[in-house]
């Protein structure tokens, strides 16, 4: 079982002084994945991380990385060679150029001088920061810092990524790119963990999902489990005419939750707690009461639906 997992713990317990921020997580991660932590702040997610990149001693528990157990107060390099650490908090150095930066952590990473040259190369091209190279760390966007931040851990070709709030204070736009080069990093079947409170960011990125809460590990599974599990989808419905007829008779309807005004459009988007068969009833009625339907679409959920209304709050 150990081995065939890119992440496996046992027990993982973490406490500082009679605090526990870690409870007893039994985490598996199957090779390849992209697998989203979410929970509330001080839900126990950055330790977690901290923990599976050896940043942190367990109090108890066992960890192994593709394989090979953690063993506390020792080197571990293989371990640690497989690895790439982005933390939320990484420095960078202000006084160095984008292209000494990646070089002085090339280095430092042990790489031969006769493939520095290139690998650097290419996490540029990677992060999309070519055309920086010469500039001062200083003078980079928070969006440019993150990605070159990203391009340092990743120049040792790790195999596991684990990325804590990568994300985080990112305008739109920088993270639409973000999210772009961690799904070409997935193309080459690198594990990543990553912890974010955007959560439509994690649906779009994730294949596995896990939430914290005080410590413990509530859920861990494939997204698309998590979304069947909820019971909930969402219906996407069009009509012409008075879409107040059509808000009045979606209320009087079974399994017909929230109902949301999409704007410059005719659209509703309805949650929907009811099974396939019955939202195909739904679609049936709407007809037989002379609404022009124009549009009937189920999706699933979407994963911030889901956490608000397990009970969690989404913190920023």
């Amino acid at each position: 079982m150990v081995k065939q997992l890119a992440i496996y713990t046992h027990g993982l317990t973490k406490r500082f002084d009679d605090r526990i921020a870690v409870r007893e997580v039994n985490l598996k991660i199957p090779y390849g994945e992209v697998y989203g932590l979410i929970g509330p702040n001080g839900a126990g997610k950055t330790t977690l991380i901290k923990l599976l990149a050896m940043a942190e001693e367990p109090t108890q528990g066992k960890i192994w990385i593709y394989g090979d157990r953690l063993v506390p107060n020792q080197p571990n390099d293989r371990v640690k060679g497989r690895l790439g650490y982005l933390p939320d908090d990484f420095p960078l150095y202000n006084d160095m150029t984008v292209w000494e930066y990646l070089e002085y952590f090339a280095r430092l990473y042990d790489l031969p001088p006769s493939r520095r040259h290139k690998r650097v190369r290419e996490v540029l091209e990677l992060v999309r920061l070519t055309d920086k190279e010469t500039s001062l760390t200083a003078t980079l966007s928070r969006g440019m810092k993150q990605r070159l931040s990203l391009a340092r851990t990743v120049l040792h070709r790790p195999v596991m990524l684990l990325l804590d709030e990568p994300v985080s204070g990112l305008d739109p736009v920088a993270r639409q790119l973000f999210r772009d080069i961690i799904k070409t990093l997935q193309k080459s079947q690198i594990t990543i963990l990553i912890s974010s409170h955007i959560l439509s960011d994690l649906a779009e990125l994730c294949t596995s999902i896990g939430i914290m809460e005080q410590g413990n590990l509530v859920y861990s599974g494939p997204l698309s489990e998590l979304y069947a599990s909820a019971g909930q989808q969402q219906i996407l419905v069009a009509a012409t005419g008075d879409l107040n007829v059509l808000k009045a008779q979606l209320k009087s309807s079974p399994g017909v939750g929230a109902i949301e005004e999409l704007p410059n459009s005719s659209r509703l988007r309805v949650d929907f707690s009811g099974t396939s068969d019955q939202a195909a009833e739904l679609m049936r009625s709407l007809i037989k009461a002379g609404i022009p339907i124009t549009e009937f679409q189920c999706t699933p959920g979407d994963l911030e639906s889901i956490f608000l209304k397990s009970g969690h709050q989404k913190t920023s």
